[in-house]
């Protein structure tokens, strides 16, 4: 229904250099691209139906229901994409090389009847296109693809080590969007220790602490404060955008597991 707000999984890919590629090499890479796409799905065990893909010539624009479990998508679809990629490298020729640059999100979209749109959609979109996420995967040369998530989706999956989800290969990755605002995501590069090219410092500024004394040296940094929580998540999680907060759930298990 045009205009129905649900919450949904965003995943954007986009080729890398699609640029410099002639039009045929583009629509052989097009073809190629959506049938990597749907065997790493059907690999992975997502849902055959309620899966919306837009083309988008060079990438994909994929909506997913919020049921998802996200360890088969943030998991075991990055892991299939990676082998499917990593199938067709080894018989394709270095003009129709593929590489791709991944993101996901959970949040609000609609369908208004023509294509997605919604907060969702434009922070997966600003995600996927970061400068520093191209830095990475430039710096990755033997890697085939790059992937990031937004914060939410690291703070209330990855962090935690679910199932092979090695929160060890990722790095913070602060980026401006167009509008101006400092975001931050997280990347990981499949076969790879860590993200090269990042230096996982946040942009942030230093934690003031205590006001110099006359001997001009400084205090140890103030403790938390009494009743701080940290952020530990275990099924269901409060914030939706990159930035910003609206309530999300993240379904970790698969259907009909506690």
């Amino acid at each position: 229904m045009p205009g129905d707000v649900k919450q949904y999984w965003v995943v954007v890919l986009d080729l890398e250099n699609s640029s410099s590629r002639t039009d045929p090499i583009l629509e052989s890479l097009n073809t190629a691209m959506h049938d990597i796409v749907g065997e790493a799905r059907k690999r992975a065990g997502l849902p055959e139906d309620g899966i919306a893909v837009e083309d988008r010539g060079d990438g994909v624009l994929m909506i997913l229901p919020a049921s998802v479990p996200a360890i088969d998508l943030v998991g075991g679809f990055i892991r299939a994409l990676d082998d499917e990629l990593a199938q067709r490298a080894a018989v394709y020729s270095a003009a129709h090389a593929m590489r791709f640059r991944v993101a996901a999100h959970l949040g609000f979209a609609s369908w208004n009847g023509t294509s997605w749109t919604g907060g969702a959609v434009n922070d997966t979109c600003a995600l996927v296109e970061a400068g520093p996420l191209r830095g990475v995967l430039t710096a990755a040369t033997s890697a085939r693809m790059v992937f990031a998530v937004s914060d939410q989706i690291y703070q209330s999956l990855v962090r935690h080590g679910h199932r092979s989800i090695d929160p060890a290969t990722y790095l913070p990755m602060p980026f401006r969007t167009k509008h101006g605002e400092t975001v931050r995501g997280w990347v990981t590069v499949p076969g790879y220790p860590a993200p090269p090219g990042l230096t996982g410092e946040e942009q942030q500024p230093p934690a003031s602490g205590p006001a110099p004394g006359a001997s001009g040296t400084t205090g140890p940094p103030p403790a938390p404060a009494a009743g701080s929580v940290t952020n530990i998540v275990t099924g269901t999680v409060h914030g939706d955008l990159v930035q910003g907060h609206k309530i999300g759930t993240v379904n970790l298990n698969r259907p009909g597991q506690p």
